[in-house]
């Protein structure tokens, strides 16, 4: 809700439009977010601001690529269907979309680690020359000359300037809102109507805690490590993950544990999406780990590679899995394209 204030001043009326402060709630099954909400306080404007760029081609260089084009909220916010993410003139990535969700809660961005600040993300996909080829000072310069986006910076800030640091600060109050905490699951943790879970999905549930949460922990179903979970390293694309940005040998094909979230509207699935579906994934850790230098410890237990599964867990699991579905954040018109 917008407040109009007035004044009489020569007995004429004057409004004054106040930017309201967005409250940003922590659901009571979450951890405590990580991003400085002191340093980027969320309001409407600057949220609206936010939602406006996210979805805007003037982010990219041929006018066209924006965020939502490869972060559709249909599937929380991923490239449905692509193993990779495409940008500008066709050109295709090296790694699959990572979904939007929650991000207030994490610590570190992209499958690297790239960045460790929610603000400073666009940066990468927006300078990338395979996804929005554009540069920082250009983006900036197409702002200035569009008079709503004077207009709308004026708005969300008390220093209305069209710079780099206001275009940042809005895009990150999007995002940042940006929370999935009503799947079915969540509703069953907090003994909600509608939370409830079948047999099958209770089962699921016990297996993911004896054998999935070492890594997905928390009801982020991330432990925002990087981890190397034994995935053959793709000969054509020579990823190394973690270590390309920490340029340490022990972080070699090390990537960020992603949260399960929304799993079953993410696929492809991995930082290359090489997997389809999800009994392909857990086909993999039962038995297609590969052993490496830098393989995670959790996967070389007791001699074996990977996670022991029978076919009947493997069900329990993915049953489970699919109770995180969050239809409400899905379709959550705050975040929908205009």
């Amino acid at each position: 809700m917008v407040f109009l204030l007035y004044a009489c001043s020569n007995n004429e009326e004057e409004y004054i439009l106040i930017n309201e402060s967005l409250a940003f709630e922590v659901p009571s099954n979450f951890p405590e977010p990580h991003y400085d909400f002191d340093a980027n306080p969320p309001t409407k404007y600057g949220f609206e601001l936010g939602k406006r760029l996210f979805y805007d081609g003037k982010l990219s260089s041929n006018g066209f690529i924006s965020c939502g084009f490869c972060h559709e909220q249909a599937f929380a916010f991923t490239h449905h269907g692509h193993q990779f993410s495409h940008g500008i003139d066709d050109l295709e990535g090296t790694r699959n979309t990572p979904p939007i969700q929650n991000m207030a809660f994490l610590k570190e961005f992209a499958w690297d680690g790239a960045t460790s600040h929610l603000d400073l993300f666009p940066i990468i996909p927006i300078t990338n020359e395979v996804e929005m080829g554009e540069t920082m000072g250009n983006v900036i310069n197409k702002l200035k000359a569009d008079s709503s986006y004077q207009e709308a910076f004026e708005m969300a800030f008390d220093d209305p300037e069209v710079n780099t640091e206001n275009f940042l600060k809005a895009l990150g109050q999007f995002m940042a809102m940006m929370v999935s905490s009503n799947s079915r699951y969540d509703k069953y943790v907090r003994n909600e109507e509608g939370g409830q879970l079948t047999d099958l999905e209770k089962q699921g549930l016990d297996l993911f805690g004896q054998k999935c949460s070492s890594c997905h922990g928390t009801d982020l179903f991330t432990d925002s490590s990087f981890r190397n979970n034994g995935l053959p390293p793709n000969p054509q694309l020579d990823d190394v993950g973690r270590e390309e940005v920490s340029g340490a040998l022990s972080d070699k094909y090390k990537f960020k544990v992603p949260s399960l979230r929304n799993i079953d509207k993410t696929a492809p699935y991995m930082h290359d999406g090489r997997f389809g579906n999800l009994m392909s994934v857990l086909d993999f850790y039962e038995s297609g780990v590969v052993d490496s230098s830098t393989l995670d410890p959790l996967l070389k237990l007791e001699g074996r590679l990977g996670i022991p599964l029978t076919s009947n867990e493997k069900e329990a699991i993915i049953a489970f899995l699919l109770t995180l579905t969050d239809e409400t954040y899905l379709n959550d018109q705050r975040f929908a394209e205009y």
